[in-house]
């Protein structure tokens, strides 16, 4: 999955952990979702509205359709 919420992340100047943070997720959650891990949709929001965005910018920080993994996760 391609996304930009690494690019988006540093252009704001901001650390992995402060944005987790501010998005109430983990470090290593956020980690996993920039290398391009799935995520749930709730996920997703909170990580959109961290960085100070609408949620319809969505598909410009996550990429749109089905590549993007919207809200699906499969188990291991």
């Amino acid at each position: 999955m391609v996304n930009n919420v690494r690019a988006l992340r540093e252009a704001q100047l901001l650390t992995k952990a402060e944005l987790a943070r501010k998005a109430g997720i983990s470090a290593l959650t956020l980690a996993r979702i920039e290398s391009g891990c799935r995520c749930r949709v709730d996920t997703k929001r909170k990580i959109i509205i961290a960085l100070g965005m609408e949620p319809t910018d969505k598909d410009r920080v996550f990429g749109a359709g089905k590549a993007s993994g919207d809200g699906v996760r499969k188990g291991r």
